[in-house]
């Protein structure tokens, strides 16, 4: 799955185009690299994400197409 779609389907971030522009900017890594939108996620990976002042960092559990509500929180485990 390309990591702007996992990022809206586990709800990290709330809208894709948000996502991939985050990812553009430089502003997500996968694994301690600097990733891109298209990047596709594998189970394990750690991605940190950087909202402002703050880094959200946590690794990838479970790849779901379309996760419903409250499966969404299990894609993923916080670490930190």
């Amino acid at each position: 799955m390309r990591l702007d779609k996992f990022l809206k389907n586990s709800r990290v971030i709330k809208r894709r185009t948000v996502a991939k522009e985050a990812a553009e900017s430089g502003r997500i890594k996968v694994n301690g690299k600097t990733a891109k939108p298209g990047l596709e996620i594998s189970l394990n990976d750690i991605v940190e994400v950087t909202f402002g002042n703050n880094i959200v960092k946590f690794e990838v559990l479970q790849i779901i197409e379309n996760p419903k509500k409250d499966e969404a929180d299990k894609m993923f485990r916080i670490i930190q």
